[in-house]
């Protein structure tokens, strides 16, 4: 397939219940908060959610559509816990909580089509004591017990990049790119949303060759969204907008309603007009941290 552009919706109608998706990003960078609005406005359910975790876990968690989290934190930077994760978390929500390095090893063994990888973080905490973590020894001199950290291989990868082709060739331009790469590796299909489709020449490859972090074979389907991000950021495009993300932690109740209805039960043009507009996003200064 050599035209791989897709609307939003037509990537949601790829996925379906009790499905365990992997959404890239981290915290309040490159999230794919378009897509992740789209899916919490779809019948969509039972969903298994693996995250460095911001405001995409939290709007579909306050949306009723995750059966298990799989995650190192849940977090907006400034907003060190994200509320609405807190809230569904504290009712119930089934949760399998583990160390960064160690998400990050199970993603890297399922993008090498490995079983599991042996580490040391995790031992010597609570998180170690989990019964889905088995251990391993040595089979060198050392002896060493190591965790043994199970591949975790999702059924679909939902990413957000700032430039992609009609082929799915996808450009990551912030500094940043984390575990985008891995979740895409580990996934059986990654979709991505692009704040640009442009043509393959326009890409700049070879000379952009470090922000090309997979070949165009993962990419199942691309989704031209412009500020597909916010209110995350899609540095060097945009920064986040923390003063949408204090209103969005702070709506509870009938305040979560009302925000509901106004950011997420609309499409990307109204929510952009919603947020104030493209001019204004891209006005927002870079945060302080």
């Amino acid at each position: 397939m050599l035209d791989k552009r897709m609307p939003i919706d037509a990537i949601v109608a790829e996925l379906s219940d009790g499905m365990t998706i992997a959404i890239g990003g981290w915290a309040t960078r490159r999230k794919p908060m378009a897509l992740v609005r789209a899916i919490a406005r779809s019948s969509l359910k039972d969903l298994t959610v693996i995250a460095y975790g911001g405001p995409d876990v939290g709007v579909l968690a306050a949306s009723g559509k995750i059966r298990q989290l799989i995650f190192a934190f849940v977090s907006m930077d400034q907003i060190p816990i994200e509320p609405h994760f807190k809230a569904a978390r504290q009712a119930g929500m089934q949760v399998w909580e583990m160390d960064e390095g160690m998400l990050h090893w199970g993603l890297r063994a399922a993008a090498m089509h490995l079983p599991f990888l042996p580490t040391r973080v995790g031992i010597g905490t609570s998180i170690a004591d989990d019964p889905r973590f088995k251990t391993v020894t040595s089979p060198y001199d050392d002896g060493e017990t190591l965790i043994a950290m199970p591949a975790l291989r999702p059924d679909v990868a939902l990413l957000h990049v700032h430039r992609s082709d009609e082929k799915g060739n996808v450009l990551t331009l912030s500094p940043d790119p984390f575990f985008d790469e891995l979740m895409a590796r580990a996934a059986h299909r990654t979709f991505v949303t692009a704040e640009q489709v442009v043509s393959t020449a326009e890409l700049g490859l070879p000379d952009h060759a470090r922000h090309h972090l997979v070949e165009r074979a993962l990419i199942s389907g691309v989704a031209e969204v412009p500020f597909g991000a916010h209110p995350t950021s899609a540095a060097p495009d945009y920064q986040l907008d923390l003063a949408h993300l204090r209103s969005y932690a702070a709506a509870e109740g009938d305040a979560w309603d009302a925000y509901r209805a106004q950011y997420i039960d609309v499409d990307q043009a109204a929510y952009v007009a919603a947020a104030g507009g493209g001019e204004a996003i891209r006005a927002i200064p870079a945060p302080i941290y």
